[in-house]
């Protein structure tokens, strides 16, 4: 038996990732003025921020007594350690400062673990890669 595959698309672009909240107010305050995400627009229940090219909505649960659940979103920085003591400044709370997480081939990736106002883990990753020879 042959199984035939047609393949005419393909997705590989997130264009809008989703953030359960329970208090949106107080996470917009946190995604604005302690990340310093760029707001876009609120609507009833829902606020989005730019993190081009892909958008982050922040939303309050569908259903009454509804968990929220979490998603983790990886913040791409040139530099780790400068990103995580300034968001430290800012009064954000880390659960792990930081640290090597894999050696590659071509560059070192690591990883800074922290809680944002919803209790959510989010995390900052860098891709080190060594200066170019001369």
């Amino acid at each position: 038996m042959t199984i035939e595959t047609t393949r005419s698309m393909a997705l590989n672009t997130i264009g809008q990732v989703s953030v359960p909240v329970e208090n949106l107010s107080r996470a917009v305050a946190f995604y604005r003025d302690q990340l310093g995400l760029p707001f876009l627009f609120e609507v009833p229940g829902m606020a989005f921020f730019d993190c081009h090219p892909t958008r982050l909505m922040l939303s309050l649960p569908e259903a009454q007594g509804e968990p929220a659940g979490s998603s983790i979103l990886y913040f791409l920085t040139d530099d780790i350690q400068a990103a995580a003591h300034e968001l430290a400044d800012r009064g954000v709370e880390f659960l792990q400062p930081p640290h090597l997480v894999a050696k590659m081939t071509d560059h070192d990736l690591w990883m800074a673990f922290f809680v944002d106002s919803e209790a959510n883990t989010m995390a900052l990753m860098a891709e080190a890669r060594p200066p170019a020879p001369d």
